[in-house]
């Protein structure tokens, strides 16, 4: 019978030095982390390394967490001061990637284009919204985070969230319009 350790124990144990218990939890919350990271910074590699940066300014803080709180939200506001320094620090260096080669059977290519530049538009609509509107959808619509813990890890409150979500979904909604497919 394998016994599956809560995160609170796993971070009581990354405090005494397990590197086993953080790789655990660098497994079950890394991807939500990256999403973060990326929804805030854009560039995937750059929320790499702002993931790789938070967790390793969390293995150091380990001591600091309390166990009575949930884990995932003082990782995440780790992360989140991470990516926002190397939003600052960040120089500008943008590179157009080239599109992925796609043998054999699949989508169309008109269809591949038209997610492509559905994808593209997601991604400046997203970008052009206040960060702690960016933040709050993708917290909210992206991992499923509820209003109040969002707002705990923003330190705002709950109203604030709710606005930013709001507001947020209206942008993305505006900018995506060409995108809707009209019924038939």
């Amino acid at each position: 019978m394998r016994i599956t350790l809560t995160d609170a124990e796993l971070a009581r144990r990354v405090a005494e030095g397990d590197q086993e218990a953080f790789g655990v939890l660098a497994d079950r919350h890394a991807p939500a982390a990256r999403r973060m990271a990326r929804a805030l910074l854009g560039d995937p590699a750059d929320a790499d390394d702002a993931v790789q940066e938070g967790f390793l300014s969390a293995w150091r803080a380990a001591g600091r967490y309390d166990p009575a709180r949930p884990f995932r939200p003082w990782l995440l506001r780790i992360v989140l001061n991470a990516a926002r320094d190397l939003g600052r620090r960040r120089v500008v260096r943008r590179t157009e990637p080239l599109p992925p080669e796609r043998p054999g059977p699949g989508p169309t290519p008109e269809r591949e284009t038209e997610r492509a530049l559905l994808r593209a538009a997601l991604g400046d609509a997203l970008a052009a919204l206040p960060e702690r509107q960016r933040v709050a959808v993708t917290l909210f619509d992206g991992e499923g985070y509820g209003h109040a813990e969002i707002a705990a890890l923003l330190e705002v409150p709950e109203g604030t969230v709710r606005s930013d979500v709001f507001h947020g979904r209206r942008a993305l909604r505006r900018a995506l319009a060409p995108f809707r497919e009209e019924p038939s």
